[in-house]
């Protein structure tokens, strides 16, 4: 892997911190455990990339996540999913900050490298008024061609079906068309700004990519944690992964608020999940709670559980499912063999007693 010897903001500060005021610092990481975190951190910092974006057209900005000015408009059309929408981006973004600041600081504070993707802060973003000027053509993430796989809409209503133990099963999207197409979920310009149901069918996209996002962090971090050695690196990942659990529900609640429309420029089309040919608790919208389904063993009773929570090949997964969906449309080569080789190393993990050094 590629060393990874910079880190945003202030984590090398953060790090010194930590290791003078933790006395689990003393000892370093096996070679396994500092795979998991720095691969979640590289995942967190991708995260906070998007987020920051949503946040400077939609969200709140203020000390604790500043940049941009806000798009009146465009929040006006993402709150028709929920009057609170924008602190809700706010909180989003800051906690997404927060992880992968922790999570480099721990792995510095522990001699090990933390994630790095700096040098590929080149993708241009929104330029509508509104951004954060300084940050137009510095992103890492594209979130103008999106291609959004809703499938998790049925997977966590399935009572029948596990994708652990039914691997083979098709969950039907919520909305297909979402899945078929290159979407934006952001103005790319202020050109987006009309026609009305145009600028609302963006704010739509938003609404159901968060929780797409949100619901892969649910499943990434019990995925990896079933491969940490250390009770400390278990700590951390089972401390950050219910906290990805907590934005998955709070989005998925909030894409089923998005109105019924056609965007009248590339026909993208949001239906009423809850009239025929829809409907029903496949498709209900205020069914945000895991319906039980099989578990570990069809001999067992059913469970309300996160799934998938498969651990064989999670990271490998999660970078796969990411560039399926278009968030790194204009990376060069070399940002993806960065991405798999953080992977492998992650995915190579194997749980061990002693929590030390390979």
């Amino acid at each position: 892997m590629k060393r990874a010897l910079t880190v945003v903001g202030g984590a090398s500060a953060s790090a010194s911190l930590l290791a003078a005021d933790n006395d689990s610092g003393k000892g370093k990481l096996s070679k396994g455990d500092a795979a998991l975190l720095r691969f979640a951190a590289a995942a967190e910092i991708l995260e906070s990339d998007f987020w920051i974006q949503y946040n400077e057209l939609g969200g709140i900005q203020d000390s604790e996540v500043p940049g941009g000015t806000g798009i009146p408009a465009y929040i006006t059309a993402l709150q028709k999913l929920d009057g609170d929408f924008p602190q809700y981006i706010h909180d989003n973004t800051d906690d997404e900050i927060t992880h992968f600041t922790f999570l480099n600081a721990y792995l510095m504070s522990k001699g090990a490298d933390p994630a790095n993707l700096a040098a590929f802060r080149k993708l241009q973003g929104s330029t509508a008024a509104g951004v954060n000027p300084a940050l137009i053509g510095r992103r890492l993430t594209n979130l103008t061609q999106l291609t959004i796989d809703t499938s998790w809409w049925t997977r966590y209503r399935s009572s029948a079906n596990n994708p652990d133990l039914d691997p083979s099963v098709v969950f039907p999207p919520a909305v297909p068309a979402l899945f078929s197409g290159q979407l934006t979920a952001i103005l790319r310009t202020n050109a987006d700004l009309g026609p009305p149901d145009h600028l609302q069918a963006i704010a739509n996209t938003a609404g159901f990519h968060m929780p797409t996002i949100e619901q892969g962090g649910n499943s990434r971090y019990p995925s990896m944690a079933q491969r940490a050695s250390s009770a400390e690196v278990l700590r951390i990942l089972i401390s950050i992964g219910p906290t990805e659990t907590m934005h998955f529900q709070t989005w998925s609640d909030k894409a089923g608020n998005a109105p019924p429309l056609t965007d009248p420029t590339n026909g993208l089309v949001f239906p009423d999940l809850n009239s025929p040919p829809f409907g029903g608790e496949t498709f209900q919208t205020n069914l945000i709670m895991p319906e039980p389904c099989p578990f570990l063993s069809r001999t067992l009773p059913a469970c309300s559980i996160i799934r998938p929570t498969e651990t064989k090949g999670v990271a490998m997964g999660v970078v796969t499912f990411l560039t399926a969906m278009g968030l790194f449309i204009g990376q060069p080569p070399a940002f993806f063999e960065l991405l798999k080789d953080l992977a492998a190393e992650a995915d190579a993990a194997e749980r061990n007693g002693n929590g030390g050094d390979d």
